[in-house]
């Protein structure tokens, strides 16, 4: 609008015959840049799943090789960069036309500003000064406007990335005791959004005790770790820490009081000792022993029992155990166990685990049923029950004594 104004004041005529124009070169302009950004994440989600493919088939090589699926796996590899090359031909047709549509309109546009600009000029209506300020002030107002458009949409991500980053960033001096609620969450995970996890799901968990997670797979143990963690967020409902809402915590603050072990023990290509120090940052030990890429130089037990001590030197307020023993031999399951029944004295324990002898111990004991809460109690309590109740269905009367008893 100033610059209109600007351009009017300086030479009306000049300034009547480009605004006519410039509709189109806003238009232009605003169109290509549009379009050649939803090519272009088109093209990117393409290549990222052609990457994720290729990152698959090298992680797993063994099974690839043994079932003899090399050319599967090729030709699957080729499909998808396929999608990314027409989507790459595609976009470089469109820009070209658009860039040349919108190249030969300035260049009319250009054209017919010095044509009448010329005009005006011999018959003493308007100075070459004013002839050359008003169009430049006019010409570049469109390209300025249709990039204002099209730039909308990324400062407003640009502010929301902003505001995440100051979360994970700076975080402020907190204190928590470990008291978890989920109240009335509803929940899918990204990937599967037709597939509901929990529709209305709420528990509450005590600050200093122990609550073992049990029930068939699916049922949605692990996501309630994952949601603990804040590695999803739920599409309705709050998850609450020390009755306040998590997402109100820093992210690195609220993760900073959270240790957790994982049904797959992901280690670094580093030494025992680096691998170990994630868990407590200034701790000086002198394992050396280097783990090799994702621990391949580990048996799965070892890895598992590195997971277990790097979760135990962190400390944390919240300890988290999915599956964390699943890896082990009995005689060091035993050994393990009981150093983690000696950590859980007085901190807030979350254990998802299938082996009755990981989970009889704990102080609250919650059976899952298809992202429902079906019974809660002790070990005792529960079994008390009877045949009729849930947990007693999961527990063979005739092997409660079995150590490798699972809750399958």
């Amino acid at each position: 609008m100033v610059a209109c104004t600007m351009g009017l004041v300086i030479a009306w005529q000049l300034a009547l015959v480009v605004i006519v124009v410039q509709p189109l070169m806003i238009f232009s302009y605003y169109s290509k840049q549009v379009m050649l950004k939803n090519m272009s994440q088109k093209a990117l989600k393409s290549q990222e799943e052609s990457s994720k493919l290729a990152s698959e088939a090298v992680s797993n090589l063994r099974i690839i090789t043994a079932f003899s699926s090399e050319m599967r796996i090729i030709k699957m590899l080729l499909g998808t960069q396929k999608a990314s090359m027409r989507e790459s031909i595609r976009q470089a047709w469109y820009a070209g036309f658009v860039l040349g549509f919108s190249q030969s309109l300035m260049g009319c546009t250009w054209a017919l500003s010095f044509w009448y600009g010329g005009k005006l000029i011999s018959n003493g209506h308007l100075g070459p000064k004013d002839f050359f300020q008003a169009f430049l002030i006019l010409i570049n107002t469109g390209k300025v406007i249709a990039d204002a458009g099209t730039m909308t949409n990324d400062l407003s991500k640009g502010f929301n990335g902003i505001l995440r980053n100051m979360m994970v960033r700076s975080p402020r001096a907190e204190v928590i005791t470990g008291h978890v609620e989920i109240c009335d969450v509803h929940f899918t995970y990204p990937s599967r959004p037709d597939i509901k996890i929990f529709n209305g799901f709420s528990i509450s968990i005590e600050a200093g005790k122990s609550t073992a997670l049990v029930g068939q797979s699916g049922s949605g143990k692990s996501s309630i770790i994952g949601l603990i963690e804040r590695f999803y967020d739920p599409m309705k409902g709050v998850v609450k820490v020390d009755g306040r809402d998590i997402k109100l915590y820093h992210l690195r603050t609220l993760r900073n009081f959270i240790g957790l072990v994982s049904q797959e023990s992901t280690l670094f290509a580093s030494t025992i000792c680096e691998n170990t120090k994630y868990g407590q940052q200034m701790l000086m030990i002198l394992y050396r022993f280097c783990c090799g890429n994702q621990g391949v130089q580990l048996s799965g037990g070892q890895k598992q029992r590195i997971a277990i001590a790097r979760a135990i030197l962190k400390n944390p307020s919240i300890l988290l155990l999915d599956e964390a023993t699943s890896a082990l031999d009995s005689q060091s399951e035993k050994a393990v166990q009981d150093a983690l029944e000696r950590m859980m004295v007085g901190r807030t324990s979350v254990i998802v685990a299938h082996r009755l002898s990981t989970i009889q111990s704990c102080d609250t004991i919650v059976v899952l049923k298809r992202g429902n809460v079906v019974e809660k109690g002790n070990h005792g309590s529960l079994l008390a029950k009877g045949p009729s109740g849930a947990y007693y269905s999961l527990v063979n009367p005739q092997e409660l004594n079995t150590t490798h008893h699972t809750l399958d």
